[in-house]
């Protein structure tokens, strides 16, 4: 995934773009200099070589032609064409008007009917390429056709003083040469430009990227929470603005943070030391409204009434101070090896739930974990579905794995069989001072069990989770990972 990630990089599109740009101009512009050049030198050769089929008959033919002289102009005219590369046909005009044939095999290039019946009207000429084999490169010629025309013939006998046709076919191997030589310096030339590019391209993208990356780095270091990352600036242009704008940013977040942390600080402290204050006091009149609530007997509701609410007021206080150690980073964990079966007894047990709450899971099933905060847990899950849901309410508990294949551990679930956890209140059901009963001006709840269970499922490493069973009712799944002896050191 990151050498994915580093070839789509941005700096890899600078750089492809750049270099394609370049290899598409460059390429363009060998094309059209080929295109220009081949076209600058075929037409030179053929201009050439026309010229002088064209020089030649108007010198060698004369204007008043003696009978019987074809063979003798033939010859002279072949000897005036010949040069290197080139091949000359004299062949005689038919007398019945058709066109003249040179032998096979007198030519480099084989002539059409065509080509010679147009080359009676004058000169003509065509472009061909011969190849040995159909695989294989041809080499191109240049075919020239003529017949000397406004010349005078006897009176008597005008059949025998018709000049020869004239063939010619040139090679044009040389000019081929040539361009075979300048295709591979233009392909040296475009390698050599698109080296270039990339080189320019990889020095304009660094140039480009590194203040990117700063600010990259930069942005992960404040999302780590370093609020004191700046980055440098340098220069005036759109990414100095854009570092400057960073900076802003960050100093902004900063404060802003850094207030809000104070603010929770002293709140946090308020609470502890609210929660602290009013600890000794409630205890003692806990134990007060106890004696006076048993010494009015039936006649004493009011005194049932201050010492429940002394009691429910003295658990609140309880948990806040429970909370306040868990947000001071105070808790901490005193493991040892715990039966499940007998620790989730005993928590039943103590709080007269035993009768009302199934149990099932091996009896030897052990667990390393805090028998106080797993007892806190399981309190806290069993109440909650003894006062929120419906009976029955179950406890069921054995190994399991965190994820399939994953850590091993120990899964406790507690349900019932009630409404269920409204759909609003499913996200947010672990925060704190969160009822069931909102609308409510009072419950019996404190609304910070819930958030206490988890709280100590983290401590221990594990998860709680909540969820709606498809049969009706709430689920609270607890898992806490199989310890080893050198975690528990570490946590003591």
């Amino acid at each position: 995934m990151r050498r994915l990630r580093r070839l789509t990089g941005l700096r890899v599109r600078l750089a492809a773009a750049f270099t394609a740009v370049a290899l598409l101009s460059s390429v363009l512009a060998s094309g059209i200099s080929y295109v220009l050049l081949r076209r600058v030198m075929l037409q030179r050769a053929q201009d050439a070589v026309l010229t002088d089929v064209r020089s030649v008959l108007a010198q060698r033919t004369p204007r008043n032609l003696p009978p019987d002289t074809e063979p003798l102009l033939a010859a002279q005219l072949k000897d005036a064409l010949a040069g290197p590369g080139r091949k000359i046909a004299a062949v005689p005009v038919p007398l019945d008007g058709s066109a003249a044939m040179p032998r096979p095999g007198s030519l480099d290039v084989p002539v059409s009917e065509e080509f010679a019946r147009r080359a009676m009207r004058g000169i003509v000429f065509q472009r061909l390429v011969r190849r040995s084999r159909p695989s294989l490169e041809g080499m191109p010629y240049l075919l020239v056709g003529a017949r000397v025309l406004g010349y005078e013939t006897t009176v008597d006998e005008p059949e025998r003083t018709t000049p020869p046709m004239v063939f010619v076919s040139v090679s044009l191997a040389r000019e081929a040469a040539d361009l075979r030589t300048f295709t591979r310096v233009l392909v040296v030339a475009d390698v050599a430009a698109l080296v270039a590019a990339l080189l320019l391209a990889l020095l304009a993208t660094r140039g480009v990227l590194r203040p990117v990356r700063r600010l990259g780095a930069a942005a992960r270091a404040l999302g780590q929470g370093r609020l004191d990352t700046r980055v440098r600036v340098r220069g005036s242009d759109e990414l100095a603005d854009l570092a400057r704008t960073y900076n802003h940013a960050a100093a902004a977040l900063e404060r802003t943070v850094t207030e809000l942390r104070a603010m929770e600080a002293a709140s946090r402290r308020f609470v502890a030391d609210v929660s602290h204050e009013l600890r000794t006091p409630l205890t003692s009149m806990i134990a007060m409204t106890d004696v006076l609530a048993e010494e009015a007997g039936d006649d004493g509701g009011a005194a049932r009434l201050v010492a429940e609410e002394t009691r429910r007021l003295g658990g609140l206080v309880e948990h806040l101070i429970e909370i306040s150690r868990f947000d001071a980073g105070a808790a901490a964990l005193v493991l040892d090896d715990v039966n499940v079966a007998d620790a989730v007894a005993g928590t039943l047990s103590a709080r007269g739930w035993a009768d009302r709450v199934a149990v099932a899971g091996p009896a030897d099933l052990f667990v390393r974990a805090d028998p106080r905060r797993l007892d806190v847990i399981v309190a806290n899950l069993a109440g909650n579905a003894l006062k929120h849901g419906g009976p029955p309410v179950s406890v069921r508990f054995g190994p399991a794995a965190r994820d399939p294949g994953g850590e091993p551990g120990v899964r406790i679930d507690v349900a019932d069989r009630g409404p269920g956890i409204p759909d609003d209140l499913l996200p947010v059901v672990f925060d704190r001072f969160v009822k069931a009963e909102a609308a409510r001006s009072r419950s019996e709840g404190s609304g910070l069990g819930l958030s206490i269970a988890q709280a100590n499922a983290v401590l221990h490493d594990g998860t709680l989770e909540a969820a709606n069973a498809p049969d009706g009712g709430a689920v609270f799944t607890l898992w806490l990972p199989a310890r080893q002896a050198a975690e528990e050191e570490r946590d003591a």
